[in-house]
């Protein structure tokens, strides 16, 4: 949620197994970034990937008083669209993948996928002081399966690390906003801890359109000899929306409520210098309740539950010289029940397979190959690969880098069995399936002080999922095709007298080539500017620019197809620590007072000032 409290730490990796006979790199290259985890599954450093990650470090969404997921996503060249204010549901469409074929990854665990719903955790749920966040953009099957399309969002809680430490912060502001949050963190001996507590409420400036929430993450680690490491971590999610709907209904008495906890285990172990293996088991137990009101008539209530069991299984050797190779398993069970429309009551079961290679041929070159292939007993079979490479082309400043890869979305549920009296599934139905590539260059300045990086993208899609309404009842089938393609530039670089600017663009086209019209809510233009700056004697301060331009939406009164409106977002916001232990911050939002909708028929929130108090020991 925006509303949530304070932003997270600086991030660091979860697991960081000895690179030793990792692929070679130059002696005279330090990469910018620390070493992120979700392109290849293992710890990479930036310069030898061929694939677009974007690692979010707590650190400078604590900067930024970020700590809303939406948000932060946001500000990496991935639309995030919300449809209400503070703790509505939102979606994202990454590289102008449909919303569904994004995946999210919350502690190795797949939170989302043809039958389970993200939005509702995306538009409410806070980055803790104990998570790191990654995006890999572009086809991911190969790695993670379905879903993966426009790309893997990767939320992870950290390894406790340090003396033990802890903070508290209070925030209050506009719209009846109050919330706290309260974190600690260290290690002693064999053992480690990581957790985070936060909540709060605002009224948001709706009628019934209250939003209260509350977020746990913990994580805990025992070393438990010089070889096997173990682990467990849990995560809760729960939130009560208001929920008026669109303006042109403005219910007064709608309410949805969500939980979603997820829980793991997990250990590592090294057989030896060449051979290291993790393996996590999880689960996950999604509720969501919508309950409306229709007086004289009986109240209508939907109950959606999501359950899932999964283990996961890899193998890194690296005995081989110039390679490291990966392989492993994901065994997944996941039961689904709807009582509203489609009428759900579902199992599935999934057994994947996946290898890949990364390979240093020469120096200062990195390729990467894989392949996957998922069994589901509902649908059948998938297979999916990818290739990668990278090419410092200029040590210290230049990396040519490009990928090409296959993916797919599994149909739900609701696809292949739903039925009601005008709807029947189609259990003929076969995965949605997408190949993609992009190619891009990455310029970093003199002592890795900042980057600049540029992509251009391009994706097809087909076998898309369509309404079949040329048959009585309606059914769904096989018959959508979609291409997009664009360019991603990202800039981080510092300024003169202590200050930093970062930036993101996206340029996107977007084409239903079934329909031959533009795919809905893909804006053609969207960018995010921040500037900040270190004042000394402990006072910073910045600002921050959203812009989002041209594109097609619904209407939310007559669904007809609309031009959605371009708008402009100024934030601004200030630090002062006072001391080693006391921290003021204040910031404003929506600082012109815009008048805009993410989605058509759902305002956003006007100007409001924001200020919190923050205690470190």
């Amino acid at each position: 949620m925006r509303g949530c409290a304070l932003a997270a730490v600086y991030s660091v990796l979860t697991v960081r197994p000895s690179p030793a006979k990792a692929p070679s790199r130059p002696e005279s290259f330090t990469p910018l970034d620390a070493y992120t985890i979700v392109a290849t599954r293992t710890p990479t450093p930036p310069y030898s990937q061929g694939s677009v990650v974007d690692a979010i470090s707590g650190e400078d969404l604590a900067r930024r008083q970020v700590s809303s997921l939406a948000q932060a996503l946001a500000g990496v060249s991935a639309p995030v669209f919300s449809s209400g204010q503070n703790g509505a549901s939102a979606a994202i469409f990454l590289r102008g993948a449909n919303s569904n074929q994004t995946l999210f990854l919350v502690d190795g665990i797949r939170i989302n996928d043809s039958n389970t719903d993200y939005a509702v955790f995306l538009g409410g749920a806070c980055v803790s002081a104990c998570d790191s966040l990654e995006i890999a953009h572009g086809p991911q099957s190969t790695l993670y399966g379905g879903e993966a399309v426009g790309g893997v969002i990767s939320l992870r809680s950290l390894r406790g690390s340090g003396p033990p430490s802890g903070r508290a912060a209070l925030e209050m502001g506009s719209f009846g906003t109050v919330q706290g949050a309260i974190s600690g963190r260290g290690e002693r001996g064999p053992w480690a801890y990581n957790g985070a507590l936060q909540g709060g409420r605002t009224e948001n400036d709706r009628a019934n359109n209250e939003f209260e929430s509350g977020n746990l993450t913990f994580r805990l680690d025992r070393n438990v000899s010089e070889t096997i490491a173990v682990g467990a971590t849990v995560r809760g999610f729960e939130a009560t929306y208001g929920s008026p709907g669109s303006r042109f209904s403005n219910d007064p008495d709608n309410e949805e409520r969500e939980g979603n906890w997820l829980g793991t285990v997990f250990a590592d172990l090294r057989h030896s210098d060449d051979v290291r293996t993790r393996v996590v088991l999880g689960g996950q137990h999604r509720r969501f309740v919508s309950e409306n009101p229709r007086a004289p008539r009986t109240t209508s209530v939907t109950v959606v539950e999501n359950r899932r069991a999964l283990l996961d299984w890899q193998t890194t050797y690296v005995g081989l010289a110039k390679h490291r190779i990966t392989a492993g398993l994901t065994a997944e069970a996941n039961r689904t029940r709807n009582t509203g429309f489609g009428d759900i009551d579902e199992s599935q079961s999934l057994l994947a397979f996946f290898v890949q290679d990364e390979f240093t041929p020469v120096e200062r070159v990195y390729l990467t190959a894989g392949l996957r292939h998922d069994d589901f007993d509902t649908f059948g079979r998938h297979t999916t690969g990818k290739i990668a490479a990278a090419w410092v082309a200029l040590p210290d400043r230049i990396k040519v880098r490009s990928s090409f890869g296959t993916a797919f979305r599994s149909p739900s549920f609701l696809d292949l069995y739903g039925k009601s009296s005008f709807y029947v599934g189609n259990p003929a139905l076969t995965p949605e399936r997408a190949r993609g590539g992009d190619v891009g260059v990455d310029y970093y300045l003199p002592e890795n002080s900042g980057t600049v990086g540029l992509t251009w993208f391009e994706n097809r899609f087909k076998d898309l999922i369509v309404f079949d309404f040329s048959r009585n009842p309606s059914s769904v089938a096989n018959v959508g095709g979609a291409k997009t393609r664009g360019a991603e530039l990202r800039v981080t670089v510092p300024l003169p007298a202590g200050s930093q600017l970062r930036a993101s663009y996206t340029y996107l086209e977007a084409v239903n080539q079934s329909a031959g019209i533009r795919l809905l809510r893909r804006p053609r233009h969207s960018g995010n500017v921040d500037l900040w700056s270190d004042f000394g004697r402990g006072f910073s301060a910045g600002a921050g620019v959203r812009v989002v331009a041209q594109r097609e939406d619904v209407h939310a009164g007559n669904f007809a197809t609309i031009e959605g409106e371009d708008y402009t977002v100024v934030r601004l916001y200030a630090a002062w620590a006072i001391g080693d232990r006391l921290t003021v911050r204040a910031r404003v939002e929506n600082v012109l007072d815009e008048s805009y909708e993410e989605v058509h028929g759902y305002p956003q929130l006007p100007v409001g000032g924001f200020a919190a108090v923050e205690w470190r020991w």
